[in-house]
């Protein structure tokens, strides 16, 4: 009860900002670095096409969801006090306003790409001999797969799958059955299984037309007797907000793949057509697709511009990108190349991507041909398309080892792919867990079970990022490797937890959602309140991707009236409104957008001077602590707790890529003062130089453990 007088004051929405909204503002933010001069060109590129991609799931997963309730009669406020029709209006205005300037931002990359050799060309810039050779390349290379769908006149029509690239083509002629002349839409798919941007023969430069133009200007030779009397480029999002009921399902397997099949045919949430379209083509394709004018999205320029990521990571232009920072070797593991011996030392801290990812696959692949391993059990939530920890564990099965993979069939859009794992895993004889009934796994979590000297000695390795040797290249996450026994033995009980039906138990070290995490932060927060003075305010520092739960957000609230200093490094969606008179004021949150995308959990709360820090895989939103498992851990080694503490300062620091929430829910960048500080440089630099300094300490140089035949 007393926590609900602490928190009663603080439930007026006004309070909370729109979750819809925020998120809107975190790709607004990355929006602004494909629009930053002092970002290069191909750099600029990628943020760009990323604006896209974040947005294809915003509207097929958040917009829809709207979009069903309003069709339902939904009328019920979400936290900050909007209906899903007000938020619907509310993110129409400001993504149109958003797409405008990506438009804008990338017709201005091209163009300065042009000074430096790399032109896509508009049809009209096409020359005459340009035109012969794409009309040659057109005849023997795409019209052959091409297929003209005279949609009007076909019952039922055709599905057009979502985010796929389209040709409509108002023509005039006649109808099929040889009906009288008149005007029809005639729609061709672009196919997706060819690059997006045809070359033309040049000199040293590049000059290269995108394949919609391409496929505009010559489908009109697929209709004989026809004439093409205008074109138009549109593209389609579908809802894919498909629930996945599990809990009765007796196949997991089967539900997972009937999911991802039923969101080809769910409704349309958005239409993006060419700007400038002729308006009898809009019309019908708005009429048709039974949206509103404000789902419909006029683009002066790339559809699509997620495919600008192609062009970026083209050869020949790397004085046009950042300097590469190659991952350094794991600073806690310098004067020593057995892995098994440096955790039983110590605990060991990994900060992705500075350092190398490669310990971490060193583990899974040695433990797979180590005689004295018993045991491997790992949590996969998303891994890569050719994944060394799944080879490894497919081995580790075929060596005799008794390996389980609880591979989580429902993370969103890499549920097929997690269903080829789970078949493959199955196949080489690891036992495979499809998840849990209800619930997303969400923790990351491996273990390693080994017999060492008569005895058994546990592994562990706890991270906030996936299993995924390709995203460690460009998440910046953390991890820790121990062989602490309560740890250890703690995981154990977890994945006892995953795979049967056993009860939860009284944990040690850990603490897990949706059983503990939420209560455990309450009362972390709570204790710091108690522990607050005037002559010696409470801490708390957290660092996260994303803050919702307006449970937290009313206990923080609390805790800053309390008088405790709370600052926030909220790389997404934050729905606390910091530096309110009278509520807020002793509440600062910074966002850091830059090369890497910040995915660390990092939990801090100075307790009276017993300063405490943990990390985990969780945010702070409620289906994290509601509906997922997930892991916290504390870090104990005061070696670690001050490097950790360290990396928050140095985020609350930076001067360079910081953003700074503002009490409207607005972002402005964080004001120079003095030397100006980019935290993520700061960590490779530092990265550098702690292998530097290993290699002269040895006398040798230091290497990274890194994959056989690597």
């Amino acid at each position: 009860m007393a926590k609900k007088r602490k928190t009663r004051k603080f439930n007026d929405p006004e309070l909370l900002i729109n979750r819809e909204l925020s998120w809107l503002e975190f790709n607004h933010r990355v929006l602004e670095e494909g629009l930053s001069a002092d970002v290069p060109l191909m750099e600029r590129l990628k943020f760009l096409a990323i604006v896209s991609s974040n947005l294809d799931e915003f509207f097929m997963i958040r917009v829809a969801g709207l979009m069903q309730q309003r069709a339902a009669g939904v009328r019920k406020r979400d936290p900050s006090g909007m209906t899903p029709t007000q938020q619907l209006v509310a993110i129409s205005q400001r993504v149109h306003l958003m797409v405008a300037q990506q438009s804008a931002g990338i017709r201005q990359v091209l163009a300065d790409l042009r000074g430096h050799g790399l032109s896509v060309l508009e049809p009209g810039e096409w020359t005459p001999r340009q035109r012969a050779f794409l009309h040659s390349h057109f005849r023997r290379e795409v019209a052959p797969i091409l297929t003209p769908l005279a949609i009007q006149e076909l019952s039922p029509a055709p599905l057009l799958p979502g985010l796929a690239l389209n040709v409509a083509m108002l023509v005039s002629g006649r109808a099929k059955g040889g009906g009288p002349p008149g005007q029809r839409i005639v729609v061709v798919p672009v196919p997706s299984q060819w690059p997006r941007f045809v070359d033309l023969p040049s000199g040293k430069d590049v000059s290269t037309v995108r394949l919609e133009d391409l496929v505009a200007a010559g489908a009109g030779s697929l209709l004989p007797g026809c004439e093409v009397l205008a074109t138009a480029v549109f593209r389609i999002t579908r809802d894919a907000d498909v629930p996945i009921e599990d809990d009765d399902a007796q196949d997991l397997l089967a539900a997972v793949e009937a999911a991802v099949i039923a969101r080809r045919r769910r409704a349309p949430v958005r239409l993006a057509v060419s700007a400038g379209s002729d308006r009898r083509i809009l019309t019908w394709l708005v009429d048709w697709l039974g949206l509103s004018a404000r789902d419909v999205y006029e683009v002066d320029g790339v559809l699509d511009a997620a495919a600008l990521m192609q062009l970026a990571v083209r050869p020949g232009f790397d004085a046009l990108r950042d300097p590469e920072w190659t991952p350094q070797p794991v600073r806690d593991l310098a004067g020593t190349d057995d892995l098994y011996e440096a955790v039983a030392e110590r605990d060991v801290l990994l900060v992705h991507p500075y350092e190398s990812f490669d310990p971490v696959v060193h583990l899974v692949e040695r433990a797979a041909d180590d005689p004295d391993v018993a045991a491997i059990k790992i949590t996969l939530y998303r891994t890569s398309g050719d994944s060394p920890i799944i080879r490894a564990l497919a081995r580790a099965a075929h060596n005799g080892k008794q390996v389980t993979a609880l591979v989580e069939l429902k993370a969103r859009f890499d549920e097929a792919r997690n269903v080829q794992w789970a078949r493959r895993l199955e196949d080489a004889g690891c036992h495979v867990i499809y998840g849990v009934a209800g619930y997303k796994t969400h923790s990351k979590a491996l273990l390693v079970v080994r017999r060492e000297s008569g005895r058994i000695r546990r592994y562990v390795h706890l991270a906030t990022g996936n299993y995924n040797d390709r995203t460690a290249r460009l998440y910046s996450d953390i991890g820790l490797m121990t062989s602490d026994e309560d740890v250890g033995s703690d995981v154990a009980a977890f994945f006892n937890l995953l795979t049967g039906f056993s009860e939860e138990v009284g944990w040690s070290k850990l603490t897990i959602a949706p059983t503990g995490l939420r209560r455990r932060f309450e009362d972390l927060i709570d204790r710091e309140i108690r522990t607050s003075t005037p002559e010696r305010p409470g801490l708390i520092m957290a660092k996260m991707n994303s803050l919702q739960d307006k449970g937290l957000c009313r206990a923080l609230y609390a805790a800053a009236h309390a008088g405790v200093d709370v600052r926030l490094n909220v790389r997404g969606i934050c729905c606390l409104r910091p530096g309110l008179k009278g509520v807020s004021e002793r509440i600062s949150v910074v966002s850091i957008v830059d090369r890497y995308l910040e995915h660390a959990r990092i939990f801090y709360f100075r307790n009276g001077g017993h300063e405490e820090v943990y990390m985990s895989s969780a945010d702070w939103m409620r289906r994290n602590l509601d509906r997922r498992l997930e892991l916290m851990f504390p870090v104990t080694d005061p070696r670690l707790c001050r490097r950790l503490v360290a990396m928050l300062e140095t985020y609350f620091a930076d001067t360079v890529k910081a953003w700074r929430l503002q009490p409207d829910g607005s972002y402005q960048r964080a004001p120079v003062a003095g030397k100006a500080v980019r935290a993520q440089e700061v960590f490779y630099t530092e990265a550098v130089e702690a292998a530097h300094e290993a290699g002269k300490k040895s006398g040798t140089r230091f290497r990274p453990l890194t994959r056989p035949g690597k």
